[in-house]
């Protein structure tokens, strides 16, 4: 059983660009129920299958499963929401963490966050200067609302 602690954050300026290679992220959602989602993606050439529990403050329950490219393109196909969530991942090391940074394409065009894994939910971070502020407990940053209510709708 696996357990994700994740704070998240929007992200001011551009002083963070350069410091890392983008990668483009696909993904789609199955459900989105408040007891869960179901989570389909495409990095490269990998798919995963991704199911996630509720959250409770910062942490959740996280499963995820590589599966085939091709089944994972059926799934975005076929079975998942839309609009789809399409954006390009940057893994920034600042201090002894990685950061994510999504900037997000299509729907969601604009909207770039920033997210910080944690081994426990009182650990101290510091904050890259880019960070502007937290939005760990507004669920209409969640992934999984973005796909019912996108950016360009707010």
């Amino acid at each position: 059983m696996g357990t994700e602690i994740e704070r998240k954050f929007l992200v001011k300026g551009d002083s963070w660009r350069g410091l890392a290679e983008g990668r483009l992220y696909r993904q789609g959602y199955i459900s989105t129920q408040a007891q869960g989602t179901v989570r389909v993606r495409i990095v490269g050439d990998r798919g995963y299958l991704t199911i996630k529990g509720p959250s409770v403050k910062y942490s959740r329950l996280e499963f995820e499963y590589p599966i085939p490219l091709a089944d994972a393109q059926v799934m975005l196909d076929i079975l998942c929401q839309r609009p789809l969530i399409e954006k390009i991942r940057y893994r920034v090391e600042w201090g002894s963490l990685i950061w994510e940074i999504d900037e997000f394409d299509g729907a969601n065009k604009g909207l770039i966050l920033a997210e910080v894994e944690l081994s426990e939910e009182t650990q101290q971070i510091e904050l890259p200067t880019w960070i502007d502020r937290e939005v760990s407990d507004d669920p209409k940053y969640f992934n999984s609302n973005l796909v019912k209510y996108p950016f360009e709708q707010w």
